[in-house]
Parts: structure tokens; C-alpha cells; sequence
């Protein structure tokens, strides 16, 4: 059982499952909005340090495949519909065609495949959730990094969308693991980690 769900059981049960899961979606596309506003330029490249890989490994664990999925598409269709939601509260269209556009697809793909892998348990202790959200990480980048290849050619776009962001995406990775346990822990009111 994910986060989401016992929270929903317990806390929500008078509730349909469907207005719960919107719900739930909706927070989970704020979360990663709100994370997206952590943003650090760099002068060399046109893709930002976000918190937004931090955000969408949580969401896909907490939600699980279908619901983080559908968190981030809430996001993307949030953020082309004109809401401030983008990294550094940009909008439009053009982020999700332009030279980031990968990035952010591959958060949907990530979160479904963290969520997935969350539904198996893979999530409930530090060791194991370093697992899918190091493939989480992974999955971002073979939808982000090909797609800016396509506007900086291959060689820059791994000097400029790759590798300048392992360490803060390893940083992002070990919060993300440590934090998704406590929260199991606080939710289920046992030490399970």
C-alpha cells in the first residue's frame, strides 16, 4: 500500500476513490510546481537545476503508477495552459517543445515507473527506494537528454544536460530516499525503516 492510499483509507473514507484520486493528482502536480520554483540557471546551458527531479521521485512513489502519472500530466497540461508552474514559474507551449521539453516528459514517464515499482514495496526503506528513484533519475535522462540533443547536437547536449547535473540529481536522489521512508513511518505510526 502506498502512502496515498492509506492516507485516503484511513483519513478520507467517506470520499469516492475517483475524487480521491483527483485529488491526489492535483496535489502531487503542486508539489512537483512548487519544487519547480527551486530553480538555479546556468549560464551554459538552457536546462535549469530544479527541485523538480526530487518532487517527481516522491510523487511517483507516494501516488503509485497511474495517479503519479496522472499528477504529472496534470503538471505539464497545468503549465501549457498558461499557469506559472515551469521552472522559475514559466509557461506555455514551448517548454514541452523546445530544448527542456524532454525533461519534462520523462518526469511522466519516471513517475509511473517509480510509482510501479513502489506498488511492488520497493519504497518502504532507504536501501530499497534508492532503486527506483535511481531509475527514476535514469529515466528522465534518456527522454531529456536526446530530445536537447536535437537542438545542441549530441556531444553538447551530454556536456550540457547531463553531466553538469549528476551530483545535485545524487543529492536529490538520497533526500528523496530518506524522506519517503519517515513519511511511511509517520503514516503507518511504526518503525518500519
Amino acid at each position: 500500500m502506498t502512502l496515498a492510499s492509506f492516507v485516503s483509507v484511513r483519513w478520507l473514507p467517506h470520499v469516492s476513490s475517483k475524487v480521491r484520486d483527483l485529488g491526489w493528482m492535483v496535489l502531487g502536480a503542486l508539489w512537483v510546481a512548487f519544487f519547480a520554483q527551486v530553480r538555479i540557471p546556468l549560464p551554459f546551458t538552457p536546462v535549469p537545476i530544479t527541485g523538480q527531479t526530487f518532487a517527481v521521485l516522491l510523487v511517483g512513489a507516494a501516488l503509485g503508477a497511474g495517479r503519479g502519472a496522472g499528477a504529472l500530466m496534470l503538471y505539464l497540461l497545468m503549465g501549457m495552459t498558461g499557469l506559472p508552474v515551469f521552472a522559475g514559474g514559466a509557461a506555455g507551449l514551448f517548454h514541452l517543445t523546445g530544448p527542456t521539453g524532454g525533461y519534462l516528459l520523462g518526469f511522466v514517464i519516471a513517475a509511473a515507473a517509480v510509482g510501479r515499482m513502489a506498488e511492488h514495496g520497493w519504497e518502504r526503506s532507504f536501501r530499497t527506494s534508492l532503486i527506483p528513484f535511481s531509475l527514476g533519475t535514469l529515466l528522465i535522462y534518456l527522454v531529456g537528454v536526446p530530445w536537447l540533443a536535437l537542438y545542441v547536437g549530441p556531444q553538447a547536449a551530454i556536456q550540457k544536460g547531463l553531466l553538469p547535473f549528476l551530483p545535485g540529481d545524487l543529492i536529490k536522489l538520497l533526500l528523496a530516499a530518506l524522506a519517503l521512508p519517515s513519511a511511511w513511518r509517520l503514516a503507518q505510526g511504526k518503525d518500519r525503516v
